[in-house]
C-alpha cells in the first residue's frame, strides 16, 4: 500500500508539467503574432488564477480538497510564470524595426550559443546577435538567431564553436512563430571569426577539437561514432552510418542526454565518496562535475533536460529524499520551460522527456509482464528498450514517417557498448594535453563504438528493417494506440470480465497488424521484385522531388542520379532487384540529385560526373572512390558502353565556361540499342543550354524516350522539344512539392507533341519496356497502358 501511495504522490507534478508546457507551446507562438500587452493580460491572468487556487487551499477544510487546490496552485504558478517570461522577452524579440523583406543583404555581429553542426547544405549554429547593419542603418538588438553558411565560407573556422563572435554577411528570413530563433540567417557571401572562444568555452572546444581528430586516425565506421557517444559530436558519422543508425533506432546514443549525465555524476560522486567527502561536499563534486560536463558538450534540449534532471536529484540526495523519480522529471522540466519556454516546441525536448517518462512508469510494469513468458533477466532487459520506443515511436514519426521493427533488437545488443564507449571516449577527451594517453583512450573506446556502429549497419540491411507509416496527425494517434495494445497485452492482469475483453482486443489488433506488416516487409524484401515488371529497360524511381533513373542492357545496370534519399533510393533498388551499379551518372551535384548517394555507395564501378563546385561535392566523390568507384569527368564526346547498349555524354562541353557548375552544367547523356529505347537524360538544363545543345549538332533526328529536364519546370526552350520528338516522356517529380513542377506549358507542349507523358508524381514508378519495336510504359499508381509505338 505505501508503494501506490508513493506512486500516486509521484504522479501529482504531472499536471504542474503539463500546464507548463501548454502554456509554453501556446504562449511561444502567440507572443510571436500578438502585441506585447495581449502575451502580458496571458500572464497576468494566469497568476489571477493562482492566486484563486491558493485562497482555495487556505480555506479548504478537508486534506483531498486541500491536495487537489495545492497542485492546482502549483500549476497556475508554473503556466503563469512561463508566459510571464515571454511577456517579458517579447519587445527585444521584435523586428519590425528591421526592412529585411526582400532578400536585403545586411551584416550582422553575433556571439555563437549552439553546437556548430552539419546540415543538408552546409553548417549551421545558433547565435545572439547585438548588431545589424542594413545599407547605412544601424540597430543594437539583442536576437536570438539561427546561422546557415557553408563550410568553405567561413573564415576562421577552426575557431567556430560556442562562445566565438562572428560577423555573417548575407539575407535574413522571419523564422517560423514560435521558435525560439526570431531569424534566420543565411550567410550568402561568408562569415568572419572576429574573437574565438574564450576562458571555459574555449578550453571546451579545444578539448573537442583534439579529441575529434584523434578519433579521425581510427578506422572507419566505429571512428566517426567515438565522439558522438561521449560528447554529441556527430560531425564525423558519415550519412551512410547515420542513416543506418536511425533505421535501427540507435541515433539516440549519439544524443548526450540522460544516461550520459548519469554516469558523470555518478562517477563524480563515488570518486568524493571513496576519498572520505561529507554528503554535501559528495553533492557539490557531482554538481561542479556535470556543470563542466554541460559546458563541454554544450548545453542541447536533451542536454538541458538532464542535468536540470540530476541537479534536482543531487538536491534529493542532500535532503535525504531520493526515489521520486517521476516528480523530479516533473520539475525538471517546470525549471526548464520557465527559463526557456521555446524549449516545448522542440522534438529533442519532447523525445528527452518522453523517453525518460516511459522508463520511469512502462519499464517495471513491462518488465513484470514479459517475465510470465521468459527469464526476468531478459524481460528486464526488453523492458527498457521496449518502453523508450513506445513513448517515442509517435513522436518520431513527425521526423520520419517509418517505424524500425528491430529497434528493440537492435538496442539490446548495443547496451552493453554504449556505457564503455561512453566513459572511456570522455575520459579520451579529457586526456587532451596528453597526446599518447588519448590516443590509447580512444582506442579502448572504438572498439565498442564498432560494435555499435556494426549491429547498425546490420540492422539496416535486414528486410522490412524500416516500415514507412501514415505522416500526419493520423499516423502518430494509430501508433500510439499500437503501443497502447502492447501495454495492454504485456501489463492487464485479473479475471473480470472487462480485462478479458480488453486483452482480447488488443490481441487481435496486434495479430492483425503483424500479418499486415508481414506481407508489407515480404513485399518490400525477398518478395520485392515481384511488385514491378520484370522485363524493363528503363525504370524511373519514386524518390520525391528529384532524380533517380534506372537503365538496364543485358544485366548491365547504370542509374542516372540518386535523388535526395537514400531510404526511397534503397526501396527502388530493391524492387528491381539491383545489387551492382555498373554505370553511375550524377548530372551534378544539387541535392536533390546525389543526397541519395549513400545507398549506393560500395557498389558502384564508373561513376560519371559532371563540374565539381564545391567542398561538399568532392566529399560526395571522394565516399564514392573510398567505395571502389573509378571516377571519371563527363563532358560532350565521351562515350562508352552499358551492356549491349552504347551511351555517350552530350553536355557539358569539356573547358567551357559559358555556364556555371549546377543546372546549367548538368551531364546530358544519351543511351540506346542493346533492348533499351533510344533516350536522351537532360538533367537539368534551362532554356540557354537547351537552346546551346541543340544547335551543337551533336543529337539525333529524334529519341523514344525523353527524361524531362529540371523536373518540368517552365524554363524550357520549346525549339529543342520540337526537334527531340519524344514518343514517351518522363518527369521525374515529387508530390505536392513547392515549385509547382511539372509547369502546365510544358505539358501542353508535350501533348501537342503527341508524346506519352509520364510523371513519378502522380504515376509512382514508371517502367519503360521495348517489345517487338513498340515501347510499353508500366505506371505504379495506373493501369498498364497498351503499346506505344515509335520510331525503331
Amino acid at each position: 500500500m505505501s508503494l501506490r501511495r508513493a506512486r500516486r504522490r509521484d504522479l501529482r507534478l504531472i499536471p504542474v508539467a503539463a500546464g507548463a508546457w501548454a502554456a509554453a507551446l501556446w504562449g511561444a507562438v502567440y507572443a510571436d503574432t500578438h502585441v506585447a500587452p495581449d502575451a502580458a493580460w496571458a500572464a497576468i491572468a494566469a497568476w489571477s488564477a493562482c492566486l484563486g487556487a491558493l485562497v482555495l487551499t487556505a480555506t479548504a477544510r478537508r486534506p483531498t480538497p486541500r491536495t487537489t487546490a495545492a497542485v492546482a496552485v502549483l500549476t497556475c504558478a508554473g503556466a503563469a510564470a512561463v508566459l510571464s517570461h515571454l511577456a517579458l522577452a517579447q519587445p527585444s524579440r521584435s523586428i519590425d524595426h528591421l526592412s529585411i523583406d526582400g532578400g536585403r543583404a545586411l551584416r550582422i555581429t553575433a556571439t555563437v550559443t549552439g553546437k556548430v553542426e552539419p546540415t543538408a547544405r552546409g553548417l549551421g549554429f545558433d547565435a545572439v546577435v547585438d548588431q545589424v547593419r542594413i545599407g547605412v542603418d544601424v540597430h543594437a538588438v539583442a536576437l536570438p538567431v539561427t546561422v546557415r553558411v557553408s563550410p568553405e565560407d567561413v573564415r576562421g573556422l577552426a575557431h567556430l564553436a560556442p562562445g566565438a563572435r562572428v560577423e555573417v554577411f548575407g539575407t535574413a528570413f522571419r523564422a517560423d512563430a514560435g521558435e525560439r530563433s526570431v531569424l534566420i540567417v543565411q550567410a550568402t557571401t561568408g562569415a568572419d571569426v572576429v574573437n574565438p572562444p574564450r576562458g571555459l568555452l574555449a578550453t571546451t572546444a579545444h578539448l573537442r577539437e583534439r579529441f575529434v581528430a584523434t578519433a579521425h586516425d581510427l578506422p572507419p565506421p566505429g571512428a566517426g561514432l567515438v565522439p558522438g557517444l561521449a560528447v554529441g559530436d556527430t560531425a564525423s558519422v558519415s550519412s551512410e552510418l547515420d542513416a543506418a543508425m536511425k533505421a535501427s533506432s540507435l541515433s539516440h546514443l549519439t544524443a548526450v542526454s540522460g544516461a550520459n549525465c548519469a554516469l558523470v555524476v555518478g562517477i563524480a560522486f563515488a570518486i568524493a565518496a571513496l576519498c572520505g567527502a561529507t554528503r554535501g561536499i559528495r553533492v557539490l563534486v557531482a554538481l561542479v562535475a556535470l556543470g563542466g560536463f554541460v559546458a563541454l558538450v554544450t548545453p542541447e534540449p536533451s542536454v538541458a533536460r538532464a542535468a536540470v534532471m540530476a541537479a534536482v536529484a543531487m538536491l534529493g540526495v542532500l535532503l535525504g529524499r531520493v526515489g521520486a523519480g517521476l516528480s523530479m522529471l516533473c520539475l525538471a522540466v517546470v525549471v526548464l520551460l520557465v527559463g526557456d519556454p521555446w524549449l516545448a516546441g522542440e522534438i529533442g525536448f519532447a523525445l528527452s522527456v518522453a523517453a525518460t517518462a516511459s522508463l520511469l512508469l512502462l519499464a517495471g510494469p513491462l518488465a513484470d509482464g514479459i517475465a510470465r513468458w521468459m527469464p526476468r533477466p531478459l524481460a528486464l532487459a526488453l523492458s527498457v528498450p521496449l518502453a523508450a520506443q513506445l513513448a517515442c515511436g509517435p513522436l518520431l514519426i513527425i521526423v520520419e514517417p517509418s517505424v524500425s521493427l528491430y529497434g528493440v533488437a537492435a538496442n539490446l545488443l548495443a547496451a552493453p557498448a554504449a556505457p564503455l564507449a561512453t566513459i572511456v571516449g570522455l575520459a579520451a577527451c579529457l586526456a587532451a594535453p596528453i597526446p599518447v594517453l588519448q590516443a590509447g583512450l580512444a582506442a579502448v573506446a572504438w572498439i565498442p563504438a564498432t560494435w555499435i556502429a556494426g549491429t547498425a549497419e546490420t540492422v539496416a540491411r535486414l528486410p522490412g528493417a524500416s516500415v514507412p507509416w501514415l505522416d500526419s496527425g493520423w499516423g502518430i494517434a494509430s501508433l500510439a494506440g499500437v503501443g497502447a495494445a502492447i501495454v495492454v497485452v504485456f501489463i492487464a492482469r485479473g479475471r473480470g470480465p472487462v480485462v478479458r475483453v480488453t486483452r482480447a482486443v488488443a490481441s487481435a489488433a496486434l495479430a492483425a497488424l503483424i500479418g499486415v506488416g508481414a506481407g508489407g516487409v515480404a513485399l518490400s524484401g525477398v518478395l520485392a521484385p515481384t511488385t514491378v515488371p520484370t522485363a524493363w529497360s528503363v525504370a524511373a524511381c519514386d524518390v520525391g522531388q528529384g532524380d533517380a533513373v534506372l537503365v538496364r542492357s543485358a544485366d548491365a545496370i547504370a542509374l542516372i542520379d540518386t535523388g535526395p534519399d537514400p531510404e526511397r533510393l534503397q526501396e527502388c533498388l530493391r524492387r528491381f532487384a539491383v545489387g551492382r551499379i555498373d554505370l553511375l551518372v550524377l548530372t551534378h551535384f544539387d541535392v536533390d540529385h546525389v543526397g541519395g548517394i549513400a545507398a549506393v555507395n560500395g557498389r558502384v564501378e564508373l561513376a560519371l560526373h559532371g563540374p565539381v563546385p564545391d567542398a561538399a561535392a568532392h566529399a560526395v566523390l571522394r565516399r564514392l572512390t573510398e567505395g571502389g568507384a573509378h571516377l571519371t569527368d563527363a563532358a560532350a564526346g565521351l562515350a562508352g558502353e552499358l551492356g549491349d547498349a552504347a551511351w555517350r555524354v552530350l553536355w557539358p562541353t569539356s573547358g567551357s565556361v559559358a555556364f556555371l557548375p549546377g543546372n546549367d552544367s548538368s551531364v546530358v547523356l544519351e543511351i540506346a540499342g542493346g533492348g533499351v529505347p533510344t533516350s536522351l537524360f537532360l538533367g537539368d538544363l534551362s532554356a540557354a543550354p537547351q537552346r546551346t545543345l541543340l544547335a551543337s549538332g551533336r543529337l539525333r533526328s529524334g529519341y523514344q524516350l525523353v527524361k524531362i529536364a529540371h523536373h518540368g519546370s517552365a524554363d524550357q526552350a520549346d525549339e529543342l522539344y520540337r526537334a527531340l520528338q519524344p514518343v514517351v516522356a518522363v518527369v521525374t517529380v515529387g508530390e505536392d512539392n513547392d515549385y509547382g513542377h511539372p509547369r502546365a506549358e510544358i505539358l501542353r507542349l508535350l501533348a501537342s507533341l503527341g508524346a506519352s507523358t509520364a510523371r513519378t508524381d502522380r504515376d509512382g514508378i514508371v517502367v519503360v519496356a521495348v517489345a517487338d519495336g513498340a515501347l510499353a510504359v508500366w505506371r505504379e499508381r495506373a493501369p498498364p497502358s497498351g503499346g506505344v509505338h515509335g520510331p525503331g
